[in-house]
């Protein structure tokens, strides 16, 4: 009897937020599914009939190098020459190191300037052109500053993913309503009540919104980086040599670990933001 109770109480009650949160979000996967089916259609037939010299998605199977790669991802024969999985993972670790340095400082310094008028007038302009420089033109000023990719590669991720953290987060701090400000002086309350309490929970929203943003862009600048980087184990290397040696299936297949990738972190960071600001997300 207790145990029914329980299994009954789990089943109405309290259910997992994960598995919550997934059951809301799979009527929504059902147009995207239908739409890129209808994408898959229409490519084939184009490549079927000659319009476009590229090969179809079905070639993901038909060539050999592509289905060795599709159906082993962990292989690795040492080297660059790896599997999808570990190429893929070679990126996600770049991304980890210089994505979680992009946050720590530009949820430091968004706060430091939204609570700081003077640092907000001098900093804004640097930054302002700073953030509009592409990730590719970090690239060879990033080598010849580092001399070595790996640490080339992870400078490239921070500087192109920091602006959307910092800029949102002083936003954040800056729309603080000046009813809260009025209450933590009437409260007196220390500087760390003020930081806890009413700081960060009102700046949370536009903190998330440029994390989510931020980590798109990441992802993005890691497989930029990677491509003019040579002799580096990554998923955007593995596309320039694939393209080098003509292996077109080879990229396609690399392009689909890139947008699922992508597609994942993007859902992870939702999925964070719904936990904690459950009002904030739908």
């Amino acid at each position: 009897m207790t145990a029914t109770r329980s299994r009954k109480s789990t089943a109405n009650g309290s259910a997992n937020p994960f598995t919550t949160y997934i059951q809301k979000q799979l009527p929504e996967l059902i147009p995207p599914l239908i739409a890129i089916a209808i994408f898959l259609a229409i490519w084939q037939l184009l490549s079927s009939t000659g319009i476009t010299k590229l090969p179809g998605p079905i070639s993901l199977w038909t060539e050999q190098r592509t289905r060795e790669l599709l159906l082993y991802p962990f292989l690795d024969r040492g080297g660059l020459d790896k599997g999808m999985f570990w190429q893929t993972l070679a990126s996600l670790q770049r991304v980890a190191i210089g994505y979680s340095l992009a946050a720590v400082v530009g949820i430091s310094l968004g706060i430091w300037i939204g609570t700081t008028r003077a640092v907000d007038k001098a900093l804004d302009p640097i930054f302002q052109f700073l953030r509009t420089v592409a990730p590719l033109a970090w690239v060879p000023i990033a080598l010849a500053a580092l001399q070595k990719n790996e640490p080339a590669a992870l400078f490239v991720i921070f500087i192109t993913s920091i602006w959307p953290i910092l800029i949102n987060t002083a936003v954040g701090v800056k729309q603080i309503p000046q009813d809260y400000n009025n209450v933590a002086k009437v409260l007196q309350l220390s500087k760390q009540e003020y930081f806890f309490n009413i700081l960060i929970p009102s700046a949370l929203p536009y903190i998330f919104t440029g994390l989510r943003i931020a980590i798109g862009l990441a992802w993005l600048a890691i497989i930029a980086a990677e491509i003019v980087m040579s002799g580096i184990v990554g998923i955007g290397f593995f596309i320039w040599d694939a393209y080098q040696n003509n292996y077109v299936s080879d990229i396609f297949l690399a392009l689909l670990y890139i947008g699922s990738v992508g597609l994942l972190l993007d859902k992870g960071m939702n999925y964070l933001q719904h936990l904690i600001l459950p009002g904030e997300q739908k």
